[in-house]
């Protein structure tokens, strides 16, 4: 299965029954990133983590008074 990357539009082959292939057949808002872009991205996601400007942004549980 030929993919292309969504931030380096680089065209890569994968295998046609790999569970990355099956998640991007099955599931089209998944997007394939190449190996450079994701080791690139993943290193400057660590580096906010140990700043301390990294925040996610989460819902809050609300208590259900019922139960």
């Amino acid at each position: 299965m030929q993919v292309k990357c969504v931030i380096c539009d680089n065209i890569e082959g994968i295998d046609d029954y790999s569970l990355q292939a099956k998640r991007l057949r099955n599931r089209r808002i998944h997007m394939y990133l190449c190996k450079t872009c994701y080791e690139r991205i993943d290193e400057k996601t660590k580096a906010r983590h140990k700043s301390g400007n990294f925040r996610l942004y989460r819902e809050k549980k609300r208590k259900n008074d019922l139960i």
